[in-house]
């Protein structure tokens, strides 16, 4: 687990950039920052895939000239990582660091020098920090919001120096380089497409690498990607922010809903056929041979207790369907409480038990054959009598046809009483 954290440091010390000399602090616009929390999902990256190994949780506030950052990482099997970093916001000059996690607390003050300590909580070995100078440079952790307000332009370049305490360096500051600023895009799975800067950024004495994609119009922080020693860190913005469901969830009462009474919903699912099957035969003589299609013994039959929060993020989700965009997750405490079961004959049957009176909204898709015949003219055979022409009649043949279909239903059914038994047919009706 330790080589998570040199990735991850990496990603606070080398995504964004700050000029080196104090005639190039001007070209900060400290108005473009906004203070708020947002929520970066890290992942582990080997070539095409990505990995889960936590988030990264950063609140921003800018009050009494000062810019507080205060971060959280939730790695997977650790304990949470909390951070604190506080900075002049005339200049970013660091006044206050400092850092709590299962490894390590730290806690630095900046005035002319550096004063605090490092306690190594594998070792147990505390270590006070005292450095003496007045040398200007910025803290590591403030770093992906002091790039974002730049003069980001396409051929921008400059260099910087920056602070990051370790027991075990000789020297805590260093020189970060931004290699190139380039045009690029971003597409996020809510919003579409964002017109972003590319910002490369590398740390000369170490090797290491990060590109960050920041918003050319909002100069949000959408994507960090970082190399060091041959290992790739992904932190991407999870914009929680976005469309967040504003109805709230209480997880003991909807679990009580599915699991806490004496009410049953069962039913059968199937499809029902139509003569007007949609191709070019719907005006033709067409007799369906199988109408009712039941769904194959297997098929999944999902039961979400139909409250206000589950109301809101159907309704949500739907708006983003028809703008072609990715549906809102569930909380993970809104999914536990979904409830799913399995047609259990040959006959398309299912059964829900234990449920309370309520609301529940009921979802299922299936496929099945939609078969029907036709009968199609072949040819005429006039007829005559005497030499005389009697008439005409059509020559026929039935032909029967057979196509894979689709089936998804939705229904709503509502229990109004305790132990009531509803009966819900699942049927989609078109084909």
């Amino acid at each position: 687990m330790l080589s998570y954290f040199r990735p991850l440091a990496l990603i606070a010390a080398a995504v964004a950039v700050f000029a080196g000399n104090s005639q190039a602090q001007t070209q900060f616009d400290s108005k473009l920052l906004k203070n708020g929390k947002y929520t970066l999902a890290c992942y582990m990256v080997d070539g095409s895939n990505e990995s889960p190994i936590g988030t990264f949780t950063i609140g921003i506030n800018t009050t009494n000239d000062k810019l507080a950052l205060t971060t959280v990482m939730a790695l997977a099997g650790l304990e949470e990582w909390k951070d604190t970093a506080v900075s002049n916001l005339s200049n970013f000059k660091p006044v206050y660091r400092a850092s709590h996690s299962t490894l390590k607390d730290m806690v630095l003050h900046f005035d002319n020098g550096v004063t605090g300590y490092y306690v190594d909580k594998k070792t147990k070995q505390k270590t006070q920090v005292k450095e003496a100078g007045n040398q200007y440079f910025i803290d590591s952790y403030t770093y992906p919001f002091l790039l974002s307000l730049l003069p980001l332009t396409s051929g921008y370049s400059t260099d910087l120096p920056v602070y990051e305490y370790k027991p075990e360096n000789k020297e805590n500051v260093k020189k970060a380089i931004v290699e190139e600023v380039t045009n690029s895009t971003w597409v996020s799975k809510y919003t579409g497409k964002h017109d972003v800067w590319a910002v490369t950024v590398v740390e000369p004495s170490t090797g290491e690498k990060s590109i960050s994609y920041i918003d050319k119009k909002t100069r949000r922080l959408w994507q960090i990607d970082s190399w060091a020693n041959g290992t790739q860190i992904r932190m991407v913005d999870a914009e929680t922010d976005f469309n967040s469901i504003k109805a709230p969830f209480d997880k003991d009462l909807t679990m009580k809903m599915v699991k806490g009474g004496n009410s049953i919903i069962y039913g059968q699912v199937f499809a029902r056929d139509f003569n007007d099957n949609g191709t070019v035969f719907a005006k033709m003589q067409v007799m369906n041979i199988q109408a009712k299609q039941v769904a194959p013994k297997g098929t999944q039959v999902i039961l979400i207790p139909y409250n206000d929060y589950f109301k809101e993020w159907v309704k949500v989700n739907d708006a983003q369907r028809k703008k072609g965009r990715e549906g809102i997750a569930l909380l993970d405490d809104a999914a536990a409480c979904i409830k799913s079961t399995q047609v259990y004959d040959d006959e398309g049957h299912y059964e829900f038990v234990n449920l309370m009176p309520g609301e529940y909204l009921l979802y299922t898709e299936f496929g099945y054959s939609h078969s029907y015949s036709q009968t199609e003219v072949t040819g005429y055979t006039d007829h005559y009598i005497n030499g005389m022409f009697q008439g005409t009649t059509a020559n026929t043949v039935n032909r029967n046809y057979s196509t894979g279909n689709s089936a998804v239903v939705k229904k709503v059914v509502t229990i109004s009483k305790p132990g009531e038994k509803v009966e819900a047919k699942l049927k989609k009706t078109r084909a």
